[in-house]
């Protein structure tokens, strides 16, 4: 008897071993799932800000080219203007 004392004392250790193994990694593997989601969600969060830091930038851009194409269009028609009114006044 013994034996098998002996036997079922290194089984149990052994078991009671792996049995604190595996809880130890499973709240390791749970604090990194939850610091990987957490580290996700900062990522999602600036590529949100990037994104619509982009938008902006491509809104004013576009913008900037509205203006400049009704400034062109004034600025033609200022000239057209003048142009008009010196052929006028070189025909009196």
């Amino acid at each position: 008897m013994g034996f098998m004392d002996k036997l079922k004392g290194m089984f149990g250790k052994s078991k009671d071993t792996a049995g604190g193994a595996a809880k130890k990694t499973g709240e390791v593997a749970g604090d990194v799932a939850e610091k990987v989601a957490d580290v996700a969600g900062d990522v999602v969060d600036k590529v949100k800000d990037v994104a619509g830091d982009a938008k902006d930038k491509v809104e004013d851009l576009m913008g900037r080219g509205d203006d400049a194409a009704e400034g062109a269009a004034d600025a033609a028609t200022d000239a057209g203007e003048e142009a008009a009114d010196a052929a006028e006044e070189a025909t009196d």
